[in-house]
């Protein structure tokens, strides 16, 4: 006798793998569920990070020590940029430790297909749970060096009159969910663009270069000319460099029509790249 779709005998599957799933596919359910294995992730990045090294951990906190003092070199005593007051130190580690975060989340996660292709093709898990863990560890290695900026931080204001924390500081919490937002935004439509167009892998290092130097990284926006300062605000993480350097520092500029622009942007931003992935990974790895 034939079972009809309705049967009690027919089997019912807990998770159903298609591609009949809607334009928005993001589930969180799924993803808690696999809290663990992004643990597992998350422990794995972190690790991997120092292994077979000499320094082991110190390296979260030597890298921005050593590139604060290559910036202080080049940018502060051969090309003279102004850090409008600000100790070049403390200027330079303010922005290197938000911009780090940044850069090696968007990083990591455009490289989530291609480098997890021999993963993905064996058995299956949400594939969003990579990004995300990225964005985990990408956030302890954050932690790791803003607590460096702390120490160094509270030390100018005890020696220095030029440092000026204000109210400002308690935007903290939404600046870093911004970054995280744009980057994780970025990196996974880049990572589902890179299964058919190979080439972006090499242009995503280079890009990141450029896009450093199109945030208020080195330099503090006010030094631009006002011609120049909008098109520096039209990139999203303008907006929240200068937020977070005026209220830890006492010295940005502060917008919060930019600020919502930033908001909107990244929020828009994580969507499309929701969709984008979501698309992508049903179909992959016949591609990639």
């Amino acid at each position: 006798m034939d079972l009809k779709p309705n049967d009690a005998s027919v089997e019912k599957w807990d998770n159903v793998i298609g591609e009949d799933a809607g334009v928005f596919s993001f589930n969180i359910k799924e993803i808690w569920r696999y809290r663990d294995l992004m643990g597992m992730f998350v422990k794995k990045d972190i690790i991997t990070y120092y292994k077979q090294t000499i320094l082991g951990p110190i390296w979260f906190v030597l890298q921005p020590v050593l590139t604060t003092l290559m910036f202080v070199v080049v940018f502060g005593n051969i090309a003279k940029i102004s850090t409008n007051g600000i100790p070049p130190v403390l200027f330079y580690l303010s922005s290197l430790t938000l911009w780090n975060y940044f850069a090696d989340t968007f990083n990591l996660t455009s490289k989530t297909f291609i480098d997890n292709a021999p993963i993905f093709g064996k058995v299956y898990f949400p594939r969003m749970v990579l990004p995300i863990s990225k964005l985990i560890s990408g956030l302890i290695k954050f932690l790791v060096q803003f607590a460096l900026f702390l120490i160094v931080w509270v030390y100018f204001i005890a020696t220095r009159d030029s440092i000026h924390p204000n109210m400002y500081i308690l935007y903290f919490p939404l600046i870093i969910i911004m970054v995280a937002a744009i980057s994780l935004g970025m990196g996974i439509i880049v990572t589902s663009l890179t299964t058919k167009y190979r080439d972006l892998t090499f242009l995503v290092t280079f890009g990141i270069q450029l896009l450093m130097y199109a945030t208020p990284v080195i330099y503090p926006i006010s030094i631009a000319s006002p011609r120049k300062q909008f098109w520096l605000w039209l990139n999203p993480l303008t907006s929240l460099f200068e937020l977070f350097k005026y209220g830890f520092l006492g010295n940005g500029v502060v917008s919060y029509g930019w600020l919502l622009y930033t908001v909107v942007f990244s929020l828009v931003l994580l969507v499309f790249g929701f969709i984008i992935f979501g698309k992508v990974e049903k179909k992959f790895i016949d591609t990639v």
